[in-house]
């Protein structure tokens, strides 16, 4: 099995490591791919976009990696996306502070996010919350975004003051925190639910 993880901005190689011990967990191995190029998604079973600042990892890609990964993603390949990853797979944006911002989007679920919901990197925080399906993780908001509405497919596996911080979507999950800093019943629960099913 082929897992790619999103390898233009932030923590890639903690992604890595909890889809290792997901796997060995779930008593198999993977391979990853550190995708920088659209050639780099062909044979993949799934694909993780990590946080980072989302308008750099939009310019980074150039838009044609991005295009080439919204195909992929809208053609079945099983996606998840946490703090910025979750912006990107919004099919609405906005700016805490300036509102509309204009930048790129794969646009995929049927969501609204905010960026900056919470403020910037001095107001990042953790806690425990309890997901449906997964149970209770420490989750860490880092300069975090927010899922404010849902809407047709989308489903949330938690609420937190009237946002989702995790919502599914056939073949995406979107989280708003950094699951791969604390813990990796998250991955786990992405490979037993929407790679290998």
């Amino acid at each position: 099995m082929r897992i790619g993880v999103l390898a233009l901005q932030g923590d890639i190689e903690e992604h890595e490591q909890a889809i290792r011990d997901s796997s060995r967990s779930l008593g198999f191995e993977v391979d990853f791919v550190r995708v920088k190029r659209p050639d780099d998604l062909k044979g993949l079973s799934g694909i993780l976009i990590p946080g980072g600042e989302s308008t750099t990892i939009w310019k980074l890609s150039q838009g044609e990696l991005m295009l080439a990964l919204r195909d992929e993603i809208l053609n079945g390949l099983p996606a998840m996306g946490t703090c910025a990853g979750s912006i990107f797979m919004a099919k609405e944006v906005k700016d805490r502070v300036v509102g509309e911002t204009g930048q790129g989007i794969l646009g995929l679920m049927d969501m609204t996010v905010i960026r900056n919901y919470y403020g910037r990197q001095r107001e990042s925080f953790e806690m425990d919350l309890n997901l449906e399906g997964i149970g209770s993780v420490r989750a860490v908001f880092i300069r975090a975004p927010a899922i404010v509405r849902i809407w047709g497919k989308a489903n949330a596996l938690s609420e937190l003051d009237g946002t989702y911080p995790a919502v599914i979507q056939n073949n995406m999950l979107a989280l708003t925190f950094h699951p791969e800093l604390t813990t990796s019943k998250v991955h786990e629960w992405f490979l037993r639910e929407l790679v290998l099913k």
